[in-house]
């Protein structure tokens, strides 16, 4: 019989300590995530992913067991799995009564099961309605004394090991100043200081995708001064994004427009890093078709 190509990782724990955290994590992993999912939808959801076809095998699921009644359909769910022969295991998130306080006073919210407004009342009952389920968890990680990068490293070296790839991608991306920074940029480069090729009539219709214009860019002294500093910068960081598990880096490449300048840099970039090792490359051009 072959193995089964679906293994489900189910995410719960003590309300307040990390488990959002915790799914972002095994996303940035390359899971297919699901927060917050009811436990009935629990065995339905494993049939959409074990069709022929589909192409998702890692799967991680957020589940608040908020009371006794919802305890009973979770664990009726796993049981359910389990006649299925679907593998899966339970992370469960803890922490200590004091540091639950803290950071349930920082956010300001209330306890799901404080049913008089009692924070302390509301965890030690979420406490004890999940304490079997802790018993059955395959890892628990006490975050009490765990900052949010000491949390996703301990995630990463706990359940994660192995899975996780050991090269970067680093993702290229021209953009135009006048349509606002790319909010998802991890590094800014501004190439504003070079000269504008749409200042050039027969550059003008042209984009940084032509030769004639990555030429202009490129070939001038300043261009290729930039260039080399760059990629000395990005060179001796990669091993660093590795050390951190970052498996994706976004380098954005501004000009005025988004059209000439940031384009035959963030192409001619992209080339440069092409054979770096534990790297991998992409290159985007967010407003190369908007009209200038």
């Amino acid at each position: 019989m072959a193995e089964p190509l679906l293994h489900i990782t189910i995410i719960t724990g003590l309300s307040g300590a990390g488990k959002t955290l915790a799914v972002d994590t095994f996303e940035d992993a390359g899971y297919f995530c699901v927060d917050n999912m009811p436990p009935q939808m629990l065995p339905g959801m494993a049939d959409l992913f074990s069709l022929p076809g589909t192409k998702v095998a890692r799967v991680a699921l957020v589940f608040d067991i908020r009371g006794r009644e919802f305890f009973c359909e979770f664990d009726q769910a796993l049981k359910e799995l389990e006649r299925r022969g679907i593998p899966y295991r339970i992370i469960f998130l803890e922490a200590d009564e004091e540091t639950l306080i803290s950071r349930y006073q920082a956010t300001r919210r209330a306890h799901p099961l404080s049913e008089t407004g009692s924070l302390m009342e509301g965890i030690c009952r979420e406490r004890r309605i999940l304490e079997s389920l802790r018993e059955r968890a395959d890892v628990v990680i006490d975050t009490s004394h765990l900052n949010v990068h000491e949390l996703r490293r301990q995630i990463q070296d706990a359940v994660l090991a192995g899975e996780l790839t050991d090269r970067v991608l680093i993702t290229f991306m021209s953009f135009g100043y006048k349509y606002v920074l790319p909010l998802e940029a991890d590094i800014v480069l501004d190439a504003r200081f070079l000269p504008n090729p749409h200042w050039v009539e027969d550059l003008r219709p042209l984009t940084g995708m032509d030769a004639a214009v990555s030429d202009y860019v490129i070939r001038r002294p300043e261009a290729l001064g930039f260039l080399e500093r760059v990629t000395s910068l990005l060179s001796y960081l990669v091993p660093f994004f590795l050390q951190e598990r970052k498996t994706h880096v976004m380098v954005a490449v501004g000009c005025t427009g988004g059209r000439h300048r940031s384009v035959a840099l963030a192409e001619e970039l992209a080339q440069l890093f092409e054979k770096e090792p534990g790297v991998d490359v992409s290159v985007r051009h967010r407003d190369l078709e908007r009209q200038s």
